[in-house]
């Protein structure tokens, strides 16, 4: 069995026992998380799709990582202007386990 998720302004496919990482969520390492919004479930052959969602569908799983991604290098320059501005970013993510995903 699958699902497709939205979260974070993301959709993600997911399966019972695999992990997946979204936008940062609330929560320590260890909490249990539900993600409500589900697009679509499916098995082998068939699939049940939402309008936009699917009704009384959620996906549970339980939070394993609470981190940042690697650094990002922001660099912009002019040339022959002198114009240089170098910056850093690093994104926050959440690391979920998917635990069941209720139909």
């Amino acid at each position: 069995m699958y699902a497709v998720v939205r979260t974070g302004g993301k959709q993600y496919r997911v399966e019972p026992g695999t992990s997946f990482r979204v936008e940062k969520l609330d929560g320590a390492v260890g909490d249990n998380v539900e993600l409500p919004e589900v697009l679509l479930v499916g098995e082998q052959d068939s699939a049940t799709i939402g309008t936009p969602l699917v009704d009384g569908a959620k996906v549970k799983g339980t939070i394993t990582a609470q981190a940042r991604g690697p650094k990002i290098t922001i660099f912009k320059m002019k040339r022959r202007k002198g114009y240089r501005r170098k910056m850093g970013h690093r994104q926050s993510y959440t690391e979920i386990l998917v635990d069941a995903i209720e139909a």
